[in-house]
């Protein structure tokens, strides 16, 4: 009888009668089974999550898809692995954007940038706060002045006269005011589209450097057509409802109307949403403006709730703080006095106008209110256009590549900061 007898055989030895174990795996230990070979089946239980309650063999990860034990670090490339951040070079990170990057991009371009964002604003809305002021003084005067042809109760014919004289000394100063307004918004729209595109790469440029890249004529190329395209939309049912009227179908016109007008507002909304990037397009990467209309057509493509939704949240933001900055000078305008619109244009029974007569200080006032407010908003509303843009390019044209070589630049000319918009261009490289 052998002294090793129930013993088991020493470490290292094959088993008498047997064969050595496989090249590269240790020996079974004392009294242990052998691990299972190469191509067979584990032992039950091999792989499977342990009991409730109960912590993993040590030297064993967990099963996929389960999260480490507490106070264990999950193994290197399973979950819990973070991807590297995206670039930002002007503070915004260089990659798809969602709905709080869009928002917050735009004011933190702003404030790196205040010069060529605020600063420029506010010279752009000074100028045409100025003029706006002196036109709203003329709208005014009108106004009030028919407050008091309609207040001494006059005669039809008479009632035919005072109208008529409003409007021919209205119609002009509304008309200048408009021209005004587009003109002024389009250079200001320009100069703000360029100021922040540089923003996004890290770039602070001068007010000289963003007239230089406002393309204005084109920028009122876009705004014009535009506007005859959502005025074209309205120009067929205003002239089926004129027509059915005329033909004594009044119910069949306001039928036509109500349903027609609904109808045209959803189309305008729609279509207005699918050129709303028409703008930057038209500023960084230098094309034409009907160009510049299929490009934003093409961009929106797929993308419309999304860009209409974060278009729509924009809107109320702007509304909301232009409306608390303006707030405190409206309330001081009309204590000034001069309300003189058509709130009291129908006081019928008054021997004399019961409203006073406009002041200039009352439209000082309400003139720098308006100016501070559109010198807030402007830029934030230009800087959401100009981050939805780039958002549609970096997700369909990987557009964060050149942006990110591009940021390594110092100064970029007119030319190579367009060449880097430019759709179908390799990725910007540094000289």
């Amino acid at each position: 009888m052998s002294d090793d007898a129930g013993w088991g055989n020493p470490p290292g030895q094959p088993p008498p009668g047997g064969e050595p174990p496989p090249y590269g795996q240790p020996p079974p230990g004392y009294g242990q089974p052998p691990p299972p070979g190469y191509g067979q089946q584990p032992p039950p239980g091999y792989g499977q999550p342990p009991p409730h309650g109960q912590r993993p063999p040590y030297g064993q990860p967990p099963p996929y898809g389960q999260p480490p034990p507490y106070g264990q670090p999950p193994p290197y490339g399973q979950y819990g692995y973070a991807p590297p951040a995206a670039p930002a070079p002007g503070g915004v990170p260089l990659r798809p954007l969602g709905v709080g990057d869009v928002l917050s991009g735009a004011f933190t371009l702003i404030r790196r940038n205040p010069v060529a964002t605020l600063g420029l604003a506010a010279i752009v809305q000074t100028i045409y706060g100025i003029c706006g002021a002196f036109i709203s003084w003329q709208e005014l005067n009108a106004f009030h002045q028919l407050n008091l042809d309609l207040g001494r109760t006059p005669t039809g014919q008479q009632a035919v006269h005072a109208l008529g004289q409003f409007f021919a000394t209205f119609a002009p100063y509304a008309a200048v005011q408009i021209v005004l307004a587009v003109l002024f918004q389009a250079v200001l729209t320009g100069m703000l589209t360029g100021a922040i595109g540089h923003g996004l790469l890290g770039h602070k440029i001068t007010i000289g450097e963003a007239w230089a890249l406002a393309r204005v004529p084109a920028v009122l190329g876009v705004t014009v057509l535009v506007f005859l395209i959502v005025i074209g939309l309205w120009v067929p049912i205003a002239i089926i409802v004129v027509v059915l009227v005329a033909a004594h179908t009044a119910v069949a016109g306001v039928i036509v109307g109500v349903v027609g007008g609904l109808a045209t507002v959803v189309l305008t909304i729609w279509i207005s949403t699918r050129l709303s990037l028409a703008l930057p397009a038209v500023v960084l990467e230098g094309i034409g403006p009907v160009d510049a209309l299929r490009r934003s057509w093409q961009l929106v493509r797929g993308s419309w709730w999304r860009i209409f939704g974060i278009t729509l949240l924009a809107g109320i933001v702007v509304a909301f703080i232009g409306g608390i900055l303006q707030l405190p000078f409206s309330i001081v305008s009309s204590l000034a006095g001069g309300s003189g619109g058509f709130t009291t244009m129908f006081n019928a029974g008054s021997t004399t106008a019961a409203v006073a007569a406009p002041t200039a200080l009352s439209v000082a006032i309400g003139a720098i209110g308006s100016i501070i407010a559109a010198t807030c908003t402007r830029p934030i509303s230009a800087g959401v256009t100009v981050l939805l843009y780039t958002d549609m390019r970096i997700r369909r044209e990987g557009l964060d590549l050149a942006l990110n070589q591009a940021a390594q630049a110092h100064a970029l000319t007119g030319d190579e900061f367009r060449s880097l918009w430019r759709p179908g261009q390799p990725p910007w490289r540094q000289p």
